[in-house]
């Protein structure tokens, strides 16, 4: 039985109601976009990691407004990635790609269609109604 790993992902918007994203750097899937997150610490709550995982990929500070919901991904070592994204507010910082990130950047719902995004990013964020304008 695969070893399940905790993690948290940010979904935040900006005034415009654009999408932050960021293209990864690393595995899995380097050089798709996917939204700013990553493993939770042992012992460490969620939504701690989110707001975490947010600020060292992206420089923005982030307060979490609600759980969004939960996916399971494959990792690359053969263990389960057991996601949980978060709605969240940025509160300060600036935008700039850090930790893993390759790049970072706002995107609205028509840009979201053309990029690269690791599956099944839009329909998971159609389906819990968080998608940009």
């Amino acid at each position: 039985m695969p070893m399940h790993r905790a993690c948290a992902g940010g979904i935040v918007f900006d005034q415009a109601h654009r999408l932050l994203l960021i293209q990864r750097g690393t595995p899995p899937a380097p050089g798709s976009w996917s939204l700013p997150g990553g493993r939770c610490r042992p012992g460490e709550d969620p939504a701690a990691a989110c707001v975490r995982e947010v600020a060292e990929e992206t420089g923005l500070h982030v307060v979490v407004l609600r759980s969004a919901g939960r996916v399971q991904r494959a990792a690359p070592d053969g263990s389960i990635y057991d996601i949980e994204d978060f709605v969240c507010e940025a509160v300060s910082g600036d935008l700039e790609a850090g930790d893993d990130a390759a790049d970072v950047r706002w995107v609205t719902r028509a840009e979201l269609a053309t990029l690269t995004v690791v599956p099944p990013l839009f329909d998971t964020l159609h389906e819990w109604d968080c998608l940009p304008d």
